[in-house]
């Protein structure tokens, strides 16, 4: 009997999820379209400016690189909420920058997502066009071409690794909950994305709007393994 009940509850609550997905309604669509807006964005921002630093350390060797190549790698375990609450200080109205009034808003979330995507990114980043550069640098080197240019060539052909580098720093944009909710403040219809609605959903009990925005968290993620496996079959 006990059985039965929970099981007939999983099922509504499945169901419940499902209709909730293919409903679409405004606020559930906003929700997933602020998320991945703010994720898009900061890894973006960040795959650009990581790859355009990894492939000058990469062809360079100059005082400090290994120490440099220490701190990103020690950096992909900084505890997100730490980041939040450092940009919290910094931001808020006795902070620093308080003056740009970015707390609370999808901006200072973006700069959030950035902090902690940038230093996985970099040092993934890094370890591929050392390698690729390992294999490269001789035949580069005989062509007597620029440094531009050998790493410009560097990163070509290394652009199946790093759109698959790229993609796992999304994922983990995506992911993020701790230090967009501190910065963030989970505002309806402002800032409440995918993982802080999940975390608010449930502490009120609504688990079918949970449910609903972690099937849609999951199928994105997914999605993007998906991709990952092309594209690494590509490369084979």
């Amino acid at each position: 009997m006990y059985v039965n009940v929970v099981l007939s509850f999983l099922v509504e609550l499945v169901l419940q999820s499902l209709a909730n997905i293919f409903e679409l309604n405004n606020s559930f669509k906003d929700v997933v379209i602020l998320s991945l807006y703010v994720s898009v964005i900061a890894t973006i921002i960040s795959s650009v400016i990581s790859i355009y630093l990894t492939s000058y350390m990469a062809i360079k060797n100059f005082f400090g690189k290994d120490a440099i190549t220490l701190i990103f790698n020690s950096l992909m375990s900084l505890p997100p909420v730490v980041v939040g609450l450092i940009l919290y200080i910094t931001f808020s109205s006795s902070g620093v920058l308080g003056f740009m009034d970015l707390l609370y808003s999808p901006n200072i979330m973006i700069i959030a997502q950035f902090i902690i995507v940038t230093p996985i990114i970099i040092s993934l980043s890094l370890k591929c066009l050392n390698d690729r550069y390992s294999l490269l640098s001789d035949y580069l080197f005989s062509l007597n071409t620029s440094e531009n240019k050998i790493r410009r060539t560097l990163v070509y052909e290394s652009r199946y690794d790093l759109l698959i580098i790229v993609i796992t720093g999304m994922s983990r944009a995506l992911s993020e909950v701790g230090a967009v909710i501190i910065v963030g403040g989970n505002i309806d219809n402002l800032t409440r994305v995918m993982t802080t609605s999940i975390v608010l959903e449930t502490s009120r009990g609504e688990l079918s709007l949970a449910l609903s925005l972690g099937i849609s968290l999951i199928v994105i993620a997914v999605t993007m393994n998906l991709l990952i496996s092309y594209i690494k079959n590509k490369l084979l």
